[in-house]
Parts: C-alpha cells; sequence; structure tokens
C-alpha cells in the first residue's frame, strides 16, 4: 500500500489510502480516446465532492435552480501522477478561467498568465487602448454624421428624380408610338414633319437623362470622396491597432512554451506552424490537459492517468453531459499534447487500427445494377485518413470492371445496416439524385441510454463541423445546415429506450446528435462515443431502405434484422 505524503506542492491532492488502486495502468491514457482508468476516476471523484461543497468561489454551472450569474458549465481534468518518492496523489485544472478567476488554490495554474508571465503585455495594452481611446473620439466627431446624411440625401433625390424621368420617357414613348400611328394618317409631308419632330423629342429625353444621371454620379462621388478623406485619420488608426495587436500576439505565442518530459521547451506558435491553419486557433493551451502536464513537468512528477469531465449545465451548441467523461479537444489539444507527450508511452491510438479486419460484408440483394449489403458496425463506408479498408475498397475488388464512386450514401463507421451500391456512374448518379431530392425512405433502430416521456416527434437541430474538434458536430443556428429527424417510441426495458428514427435530411452524426443534445431528445444513444458513453458499441442500425429501382422502374424496399 502506498503511503500518504506531507504536502509541499499545493496543488498535489494526496490520494487516502482507501482511494488507491493498487494496479496502475501499463501506459500512460491516449488522451484523445480512452477507458477511464480506476486510479482517475477516483480522482474525478475527489474534485467532484469539491465542486459540490468548495465555497472558495461563486460560479453557476446551472446545477442549482435560481442561483444567479449566467450559466456556464465548465471542463475539468484531473492528473494521476507519482513523485520522485514514489507517492501517487493527483493535480485539478479548470479548461478556461473560472469564475472570472485564472487563481484558484486547489488547480493547477494556466500555462501562461499574460498578466503575470510577460513584462511587454501590459507596455503593448497601453498602446492599444490610447489607440482605442483615439479611435473612439474621431468615431463620434460630427462630420461623419453630417456626410452619412448628405450621402444618403444625395442617393435618396438621385434614385427619386432619375425614376421620375424614367417614368417621363416610358409615357412619352407610348405617346409618340400612339402618334406614329396617327401619322400614317397624314399626306408625306406632314407626316415626315411630325416623325422627325418625334425623333428630336425622344433624343431630347435621353440626353436629359443621361445629363441628370452624370450630374447626381459626380454628385454623389463627391461626398464619397469627402467621407474617404474624413475617414483616412481613422483608417490610419485601424491599421496601426491592426498591426500592433498582431505583434502582440505573435509575441505571445512566442512567449508561451510548453515543456515535455525531457523538459524541452517549445512555444505555441512553433508547435502550430505545421499545422494546416498554420497559426494557434483561440484559446490553444487552456484546456485543462496542457494545464495538468505542464505542472507536473515543472514539479518532474511521473504522469500516470488522464481524465477529463464537464461538470454544469450542457451548452447550446455541444453535446455536454454533467458528470461525463471526454476525450481532449483536437483541433486545439493535439499538436499541444503530441510535444507534451514525447517520450512518454501511451496506450494505442485506435482510430490507427482496423476494426473491419477479418470481417466479412452480407449481399443481402445484388443484380446487374446495383447491390445492397448488411453493413457491419465498425466498418468504414469509404475509406479514411489512417484506414483504407472499407466498403468502398472491399466492393470494388469484388467489382474492379464497374465505375464511378459506388457508394452512393454513407453510414457512419459505428452504425450498422443498409447501405446501397451502385455498380456503374450512371445509376449511381441516379440513385444518388434520389437521394438529394429525399425520396428514398430511410429507417433506423437505435437504443437510447435513458428513458423518454413522449411516444414520437420531430427534431430540427441545423449541424455543422466542430472545427476545433473533427469530427464531432456542433448545433449552430447562423452556419448549420438544415437537419430533420423524426422518431417514434416502441419499447422501454431496464432503464432504456428503443426508438425508430426516419430522418428527412442526411447530415453527419445527424441522428447521433439529434438524440444526444438537450435540444433534441437529450438521451443519447447507447454506446455513443463521442455525444454519449461507450459500450460494446453503437446501438444503432439502418434497418430500412426504400428506394425507385431506376431500371425496373419500381418501387423496393429492404429490412435487415436488427443485430441488437
Amino acid at each position: 500500500m502506498h503511503t500518504v505524503r506531507k504536502l509541499i506542492d499545493p496543488y498535489f491532492h494526496a490520494f487516502s489510502n482507501e482511494d488507491l488502486v493498487p494496479e496502475l495502468p501499463a501506459k500512460f491514457t491516449f488522451p484523445f480516446y480512452y477507458v477511464t482508468h480506476p486510479l482517475a476516476i477516483q480522482a474525478a471523484d475527489n474534485l467532484q465532492h469539491y465542486l459540490t461543497s468548495q465555497v472558495d468561489f461563486e460560479h453557476n454551472f446551472g446545477l442549482i435552480e435560481g442561483q444567479q450569474g449566467i450559466v456556464i458549465g465548465k471542463m475539468f481534468g484531473v492528473l494521476v501522477v507519482r513523485n520522485k518518492e514514489g507517492e501517487l496523489g493527483h493535480l485539478w485544472a479548470v479548461s478556461g478561467k473560472l469564475a472570472d478567476s485564472n487563481a484558484h488554490r486547489v488547480f493547477v495554474p494556466p500555462v501562461f498568465d499574460i498578466l503575470k508571465d510577460v513584462s511587454f503585455y501590459r507596455e503593448e495594452e497601453a498602446e492599444i487602448t490610447a489607440i482605442n481611446a483615439k479611435i473612439e473620439i474621431l468615431e463620434k466627431q460630427p462630420i461623419f454624421t453630417k456626410l452619412a446624411q448628405e450621402l444618403a440625401q444625395a442617393e435618396t433625390e438621385a434614385q427619386r428624380e432619375l425614376n421620375d424621368l424614367k417614368q417621363k420617357i416610358k409615357a412619352g414613348k407610348a405617346a409618340r408610338k400612339a402618334q406614329r400611328l396617327e401619322a400614317e394618317q397624314l399626306d408625306e409631308m406632314e407626316k415626315e414633319n411630325l416623325l422627325e419632330s418625334l425623333r428630336k423629342a425622344s433624343i431630347k429625353e435621353q440626353y436629359y437623362l443621361k445629363e441628370r444621371t452624370h450630374f447626381w454620379r459626380s454628385e454623389i462621388e463627391g461626398i464619397k470622396l469627402k467621407c474617404v478623406e474624413a475617414q483616412q485619420p481613422l483608417n490610419e488608426l485601424y491599421e496601426e491597432r491592426k498591426q500592433r495587436s498582431s505583434a502582440l500576439q505573435q509575441k505571445i505565442f512566442r512567449a508561451y512554451t510548453f515543456l515535455n518530459k525531457q523538459q524541452e521547451e517549445r512555444s505555441l506558435e512553433s508547435i502550430f506552424e505545421k499545422t494546416a491553419e498554420g497559426r494557434p486557433p483561440a484559446g490553444a493551451g487552456e484546456c485543462a490537459a496542457p494545464k495538468l502536464l505542464q505542472h507536473a513537468f515543472l514539479q518532474e512528477y511521473e504522469p500516470i492517468a488522464l481524465a477529463e469531465f464537464w461538470w454544469g449545465a450542457s451548452p447550446a451548441s455541444e453535446v455536454r453531459k454533467h458528470g461525463h467523461f471526454y476525450p481532449a479537444c483536437r483541433g486545439k489539444c493535439e499538436p499541444i499534447l503530441g510535444h507534451m507527450l514525447e517520450g512518454i508511452e501511451t496506450d494505442p491510438n485506435p482510430m490507427l487500427t482496423n476494426p473491419a479486419e477479418g470481417r466479412e460484408l452480407a449481399i443481402i440483394y445484388e443484380d446487374e445494377h446495383l447491390l445492397l449489403i448488411n453493413k457491419p458496425e465498425e466498418f468504414l463506408s469509404v475509406p479514411g485518413k489512417n484506414i483504407t479498408d472499407s466498403v468502398y475498397t472491399r466492393i470494388r475488388e469484388l467489382y474492379p470492371d464497374a465505375s464511378g464512386p459506388l457508394v452512393v450514401h454513407r453510414l457512419d463507421m459505428s452504425t450498422s445496416g443498409l447501405l446501397l451500391i451502385a455498380k456503374s456512374e450512371l445509376i449511381y448518379k441516379k440513385l444518388q439524385r434520389q437521394f438529394l431530392k429525399r425520396t428514398v425512405k430511410k429507417r433506423y433502430v437505435a437504443l437510447l441510454d435513458g428513458l423518454l416521456n413522449e411516444p414520437s416527434g420531430q427534431i430540427d437541430l441545423p449541424l455543422r463541423v466542430d472545427l476545433d474538434n473533427r469530427p464531432h458536430q456542433l448545433v449552430c443556428y447562423q452556419h448549420g445546415r438544415p437537419a430533420l429527424t423524426r422518431w417514434e417510441q416502441m419499447e422501454q426495458k431496464a432503464g432504456k429506450t428503443k426508438v425508430y428514427f426516419y430522418p428527412i435530411t442526411g447530415r453527419t452524426h445527424q441522428l447521433r446528435v439529434h438524440a444526444a443534445h438537450s435540444s433534441g431528445l437529450n438521451c443519447p444513444i447507447l454506446g455513443d462515443d463521442l455525444y454519449g458513453e461507450r459500450s460494446d458499441r453503437l446501438y444503432l442500425h439502418a434497418a430500412e431502405l426504400t428506394f425507385f429501382h431506376p431500371v425496373e422502374k419500381k418501387e423496393m424496399t429492404f429490412v435487415a434484422e436488427c443485430p441488437f
């Protein structure tokens, strides 16, 4: 049994003898996909007990009805560590600020605190603040309001006068047309004189329209030029502020450094310079995992196990469940942790292992134009970034002479069920057109990890990819694509609900997010390792598919028996 040491590091939380689990993990946690180790669970339990009883800070997590303040749930992290004496303890951290502060007696400090760690920040901040003050004064100058009013008035008058002229020209043209018809009754001399008079009248009207158009164009351009001249000092200040802010940000990125086990330092700038964006995203380095590892390396602790959990109400866009464990985010943390974990043996990355190896595809229907397969769970529809084995590659091997993309639609790797394959590009296009027009009918079976109160309903939540944490999807009303799902409850048993899903649209992870999100069913699909909790599989199955055969010219329905 490990002994409990006297604390020297104020952030080192000792395990009690009752807490300790004798068997330590053989390798450190792979932070982007893990089963929470019992020691990390113990550490998280201790932190959660503190969060429910603490009086050190006030923060509304959305867990106490009627509590004052904006509701903000937070991600917390725990890191089990061993010191040089072999004693076990754990560190706590919070992602971002907590209660508007970086300084807390129980949570490790940020890797980099602008106000404490750099001398240049306050000086540069003062310069930018002074520029902002100048901008604010200039923006309030009456000249801008006056010129804006002049421009708006000129544009309104121009539009009114030119529209009136065009209406008069139109009326004159109609009148002249009538006069030309009447001219047919006149003798030749009178007719010629009248037509000449009408022609001159038409030319005069067009000339006057051009003259007034030119006048107003010149008038408006003159006012716009005055606007540009008046705006010039402001534009110069805007540019100076932009350049100073950018330079300050780069200085911060260079000063913001992370350690690893070998005590090697790398700046935030250098860590992200070879990523696709070439620069750190907002908030990089502020997550719990980098904070925990940085403190461990500063104290020369050995990292043993890592875990992060959500505490509080779910945010409006993401799927986050109170008390659930989650992997580290990829967009912000993957490059940083790649450096910090150099030299530390971690659990294998499951995304590099092909789960479909040795498994077969079951063909349930086939003719010379198309086929349907019953895809097993954990089997890619198309080749992935790291794994090429997929339905596409298997079908390409079976039918080397087939043309076109073959796979008409896709299922998530973890979803089992019916997948439609075209043997030619022509058939592919005709079938995919049905999906695009939403004439294909689909029914999925899912087992939800919880109980529903309503018998049926509809979920309408627009979705987009989480740019900081691919392939997760976010609910986003501003940039999301429409996503619509009908559902009906079939039965409830042992705390689980069996439902049928009828997706109207086909967005990535649509059913998974619509099930788990607090504005959807608020009940994740059992085994959903992205939006719920892991199990032996994702309990989602594409059970029924109805489409119109483009050659047989008839509607066809296929059913694949649900395996759970």
